[in-house]
């Protein structure tokens, strides 16, 4: 677990060319550099030119999801109160971290840690010194109600380790959840009720082991099904009711084949192996999900306009190389934000003026800052709120900080650091923490090599003579939440809690067989891998981008004619 030291050496920008869209995107097109030219600061009358990314669009979609823990969270001590709390940094990790109150309350400052810039070093190992000393807080968890174990989420009400959520009541186990009750082992899912190991649902009720539905309900097993209701393997439906493997059936039918999958793990895998096969014989397929948007290339891009190379895109336009997010304008190399600016190469940000920044909100102006928030004006700095014009968290006079500005990009460019992201010794957390492993995954080694640190895990024959979970849930009683169960595919070792248990009974669910963790990786392999590749229309012959590499696609247009 080693951190960023003198000896941090930079790769020398390279220019290598594949024929692949990401290895294509890596050349800075007009747009492009007109852009980095809009973005670059001005100090003392120069301006301090932002050159093209060194890194392919895929490196540097790795690079910032390694500073980015969603799901690894661990019981520590406060470093202020020495009260017990929960954090997404190991008690391992040298930074400090105070609870959420201590960190947000005025009884202390981030500009006590502040420190004057060394001409003579690097800066990237003087940001990290600085990083290392600020206070943090633990998790982003934000007018939670009993719900302790979240991360980037608000207003949350009885909730259980669901991250990049907000807005949800009893639910457990989700990510990218908002508004939503009684939700259990979801990923992107909206507005929806009583749902079920659903992924990339909206507007749904009593639904369960279903992808890309909107408003369908009283089902299970469907995939991209429209106002659908008591249905069962159903693919591509709109307006049904009462459907068995797309053929209708009367409701009694549809309530005995329900009735048959009730309650056994054994069962619901046979189904689901059914409901796989289903998808895979559906041909041809549809190329992307794009709704009411305009000259974008990407996947699943809702109601924006002119998008390059995006990912998750809700409402956002006039930008390039992002994902996961929504509110943008003007943007390039950007993933997790809401409400956004020309803002470029950062993570996890609300404001305008972002340049190289991590986990900063409600601010405008920021280069290279880590977990500011309603600032201005400020270089290299960590922990700050309400300040301007500071570098390496001291404050300056306005004239003072763009001379010192001036005199520390001239040092970064003179040691090839202006222009990159933070190296990946700097982040705070292992690679293996992050959702970067989750999207490119990696071994110990391979993760060294690139350089980013590493945690070991638990070793998994240590916890095999744990019990597997049973195959019934009328197996299962109240003492039940007191098992450690061993998880089915990585043989690490889970529980089940109260809340959890009174859903599955509630729903007819059996005890999942494999821990947490192993059930999101499994949704996130149900959803299209992020690389795009051109193809022609099955149908119109128009040329598509779609992820699906083999089989047959038809663009947006053919796709609705189809399915009408």
């Amino acid at each position: 677990m080693t951190l960023l030291n003198e000896s941090l050496s930079l790769p020398k920008r390279q220019r290598t060319m594949t024929n692949s869209i990401e290895q294509r995107a890596h050349t800075a097109t007009k747009g492009d550099m007109a852009f980095y030219e809009r973005i670059s600061p001005v100090f003392c009358g120069k301006k301090f030119f932002i050159p093209p990314p060194s890194k392919t669009p895929d490196e540097r979609i790795q690079q910032r999801l390694a500073w980015r823990n969603e799901r690894s969270l661990y019981k520590r001590k406060s470093s202020l109160s020495g009260e017990d709390i929960i954090s997404c940094f190991h008690a391992d990790e040298p930074y400090p971290v105070y609870s959420r109150d201590e960190w947000w309350s005025d009884s202390w400052d981030a500009l006590d840690y502040g420190r004057e810039f060394d001409a003579s070093r690097p800066v990237f190992p003087q940001f990290a010194e600085l990083w290392r000393s600020v206070p943090r807080p633990p998790l982003v968890n934000n007018w939670a109600e009993n719900s302790a174990y979240c991360n980037f989420a608000d207003r949350n009400r009885n909730c259980y380790l669901i991250t990049s959520a907000n807005d949800n009541e009893d639910c457990c186990y989700s990510w990218c959840l908002v508004n939503c009750k009684n939700a259990l082992d979801c990923t992107w899912t909206t507005d929806s009720e009583l749902v079920y190991e659903c992924v990339d649902c909206r507007n749904c009720y009593d639904l369960r082991f279903s992808h890309y539905c909107e408003s369908a309900s009283e089902s299970a097993f469907l995939f991209d099904c429209r106002s659908v209701s008591h249905s069962l393997f159903c693919a591509g439906l709109r307006n049904k009711n009462n459907y068995l493997f797309n053929e209708p059936r009367t409701r009694a039918e549809i309530d005995a084949a329900y009735a048959a999958l009730q309650g056994s793990r054994i069962r619901y895998e046979e189904a689901w192996q059914k409901f796989e096969k289903l998808k895979q014989e559906l041909s041809p397929k549809r190329s992307r999900y794009i709704l009411a948007s305009d000259k974008v290339i990407g996947d699943h891009i809702f109601n924006s306009k002119n998008i390059h190379y995006g990912f998750d895109v809700y409402s956002t336009e006039d930008s390039a190389y992002l994902h996961d997010g929504l509110n943008a304008r003007n943007c390039r190399d950007i993933c997790f934000f809401d409400g956004v600016e020309l803002c470029y190469y950062s993570t996890s940000l609300i404001g305008y003026g972002y340049r190289f920044t991590n986990f900063c909100r409600n601010s405008s102006d920021l280069l290279y800052c880590d977990n500011c928030h309603s600032c201005e004006s400020c270089f290299g700095c960590a922990g700050l709120r309400n300040k301007h014009w500071c570098v390496l968290n001291r404050q300056y006079t306005k004239d003072s900080y763009e001379r010192l500005c001036a005199r520390i990009i001239s040092r970064m460019q003179q040691d090839g650091e202006w222009g990159e992201f933070f190296p990946a010794q700097m982040s705070p957390f292992a690679y293996n923490e992050t959702i970067a492993q989750e999207y490119y995954p990696l071994s110990g080694s391979q993760a060294a090599a690139l350089g980013f640190r590493w945690r070991d895990e638990e070793d998994a024959a240590s916890v095999r003579s744990c019990r597997s979970a049973p195959d019934s849930i009328t197996e299962v009683d109240d003492v039940f939440i007191q098992e450690v169960l061993a998880c089915a595919d990585c043989g690490g070792r889970y529980k089940i809690i109260l809340p959890e248990l009174q859903f599955y009974r509630r729903m007819n669910l059996p005890i999942p067989g494999c821990c947490f963790k192993c059930r999101n990786k499994r949704r996130l392999a149900l959803r299209p891998r992020r690389k795009l590749a051109a193809r022609s229309c099955a149908k119109c012959h128009a040329q598509v981008w779609t992820s699906i590499a083999l089989e047959q696609v038809v663009c947006e247009t053919c796709y609705s004619l189809l399915t009408e």
